[in-house]
């Protein structure tokens, strides 16, 4: 199982504010997006795993903004797993732009069910397993 996964993207005009900065918000959406590719990359399906009445909630996230990104640049959001336990998977996250560090990020996950009670972490989503 992939431990850590890199997400190049480019910084789109919607996602800046009239300075041509990215806004805050947009990075936890970054994350997201790096998140779900490397759930894709091990062979997973958020869409799947939620047709079966299991989701991820986020529990907590954190984010140090370092230096600005900008609009049209190319960054690349890297995450990787950090801890997982029995019902949470703690996300580390980094967002570069070249070798410039911009922004490093936790972001905790816990699975519940369609009642929103918290459930065990499939076997799926596990390093060791």
């Amino acid at each position: 199982m992939l431990q850590e996964y890199t997400l190049e993207i480019r910084v789109r005009y919607p996602e800046c504010d009239p300075e041509g900065i990215v806004h805050h918000s947009r990075y936890f959406v970054y994350f997201e997006m790096a998140r779900t590719e490397l759930y894709r990359a091990n062979g997973g399906s958020y869409a799947q795993m939620e047709a079966a009445g299991k989701f991820f909630v986020v529990a907590s996230a954190d984010c140090k903004y370092l230096r600005p990104a900008k609009y049209d640049e190319l960054i690349q959001v890297t995450v990787r797993i950090q801890k997982v336990t029995r019902v949470k998977i703690v996300h580390e996250y980094e967002i570069h732009r070249g070798k410039t560090l911009l922004a490093v990020a936790h972001v905790t996950l816990a699975m519940v069910d369609r009642e929103g009670k918290v459930v065990l972490i499939p076997d799926e989503f596990r390093p060791d397993m």
